[in-house]
């Protein structure tokens, strides 16, 4: 019972569909306590379904394009499959020997449709570790080693999202500033024109003026004719006072109005670019490629046993490290982001709590509480915070992840068990490229063995739960109903 159930329940440790953060294979260290010489190859494929709705927003301004226009992002969590190699072998009565092949961490994103098109992310990783495991009482024993992992990372974020931080809010800036401006003209427009009204009134009332002073001369009322005359001079001098005010300020107008329209021809050139023609090849697309980049770390652990009725609990602790990633950086229309830089990425610390105990005769009951300081990871390439102040992605939380399950023998050569797997949602603002908070994951598999050999297989289904992408929920994208599949399938020889 001891051994075909506990590796059947590693099996499903490895497929890793609902872990946290870019968890992808986890080390199998309960290859460390099978008796003898033994070698396993597991095999894994995941087939996520996550996929969120658009917000439908209204236009930026007056005749301006949406910032977001409805729709479905499509199926952004591409399809994954993992290998691994675990090997124990016995170098005395005492020490063992663990060597585990595998690719810890991975992401592989990209939205086919509606407003993030384009956006994507790849992460790919491999690992080696060895592990050293001494037995220092038939009870209890340590182990430890260390891990070297290589990284790899290519980042895509399409024209639209870029310029939303950077060339958007300048241009809706200059948007506003040309509606002011063209406000003001249209205000000294309308002061030109009550003027020019006004200098006319007046000097239609000099030529009556001086029409009426001439018909008193004519009746030789001098008087008359001067008062009116000088009348009419006042207000004729006026008049052609107020027209030129009026001129000076229809000039004025016209100035700001030519002002306002260009501005405005700016506010549209910058929407035009930051909206319009390819999403994925515009001007303010942004590309960040890494060089391959290689980081040691350590793991240590103690276990406790109780071989009579199958009682195993092992703590284990894996070291946090930094990735130092060569970045290349580019957006074409923004200079401030090309370039090639250093940026680092903190990796998590990681302690786990696996536990299996036989509960009843050929029933087993396992399980795990895994640990991870996710809050530390983040992805802040330079040139990107140089344009937008902001980070790619990150994660804002720690992850702690609660598997349960038992397995049951069914006769000598095959065994079952099932599993469930929770991690709670933090209702966070999440990541576009892991826009998914928490999940809920059923699984079942068996068991085969004949002589030297163990078969093992697994199916999982996974749920996930929830999230937006942005803190303004008129503003988010909103990701809900999405699921996940995942198959493993190892095979164990003794020798």
């Amino acid at each position: 019972m001891k051994l075909s159930l506990s590796t059947a329940a590693a099996l499903m440790l490895t497929t890793a569909a609902s872990a946290g953060g870019i968890d992808r294979t986890l080390n199998n260290y309960a290859v460390l306590f099978e008796d003898g010489n033994y070698v396993e190859l597991g095999f894994a494929t995941v087939r996520p379904d996550v996929s969120g709705d658009y917000p439908t927003t209204a236009p930026i301004f007056e005749g301006g394009p949406r910032v977001f226009n409805g729709g479905s992002t499509g199926g952004m969590a591409e399809d994954y499959s993992t290998a691994s190699l675990s090997l124990k072998y016995a170098l005395n009565e005492k020490l063992d020997l663990g060597l585990f092949l595998n690719q810890p961490f991975g992401a592989n994103a990209f939205y086919p449709d509606g407003d993030y098109t384009g956006l994507a992310a790849e992460w790919d990783s491999s690992q080696i570790a060895l592990v050293l495991k001494y037995q220092a009482t038939p009870n209890i024993s340590v182990y430890g080693g260390l891990r070297s992992i290589e990284s790899q990372a290519n980042i895509v974020i399409p024209n639209k999202l870029v310029a939303l931080n950077t060339v958007v809010p300048q241009s809706a800036a200059q948007a506003a500033a040309a509606q002011a401006q063209g406000a003001a003209a249209l205000a000294q427009g309308g002061q030109a024109q009550a003027l020019g009204a006004e200098a006319q009134a007046l000097g239609a009332l000099a030529q009556q003026q001086a029409a009426q002073a001439a018909a008193a001369a004519a009746a030789q009322d001098f008087a008359t004719a001067q008062t009116l005359g000088a009348s009419a001079a006042a207000n004729g001098a006026q008049a052609v006072a107020l027209r030129d005010q009026a001129i000076a300020l229809g000039a004025d107008a016209q100035a700001q109005g030519a002002a306002a329209q260009a501005l405005g021809d700016q506010a549209l050139a910058g929407f035009a670019a930051g909206f319009g023609g390819d999403p994925i090849d515009g001007p303010y697309s942004y590309t960040a490629t890494t060089e391959k980049d290689r980081a040691t770390s350590y793991l240590v652990g103690v276990a406790y046993e109780r071989p009579e009725i199958a009682l195993r609990v092992a703590l284990t602790y894996e070291a946090g490290y930094t990735h130092s990633f060569v970045t290349t950086e580019n957006v074409d229309a923004l200079p401030a982001a090309q370039l090639t830089s250093i940026t680092e990425i903190e990796m998590p610390d990681v302690f786990t709590l696996d536990f299996q105990s036989g509960v009843a005769a050929d029933t087993l009951v396992f399980g795990s509480i895994r640990h991870a300081k996710w809050s530390d990871w983040e992805v802040r390439p330079a040139g990107y915070q140089a344009i937008t102040g902001d980070r790619v992605t990150g994660i804002d939380d720690d992850v702690t992840t609660y598997r349960l399950g038992v397995g049951r023998r069914i006769n000598d050569q095959f065994s079952a068990f099932a599993r469930v797997t929770y991690e709670k949602g933090n209702d966070d603002v999440l990541s576009r490229l892991a826009p998914t908070d928490g999940s809920t994951a059923f699984g079942i598999g068996g068991t085969y063995t004949n002589d030297a050999f163990k078969i093992t297989g697994g199916i999982e289904y996974v749920t996930f739960g929830d999230g937006l992408d942005n803190a303004d929920e008129t503003l988010a994208t909103n990701f809900s109903d999405n699921k996940a599949i995942a198959v493993g399938l190892s095979v164990g020889y003794r020798f």
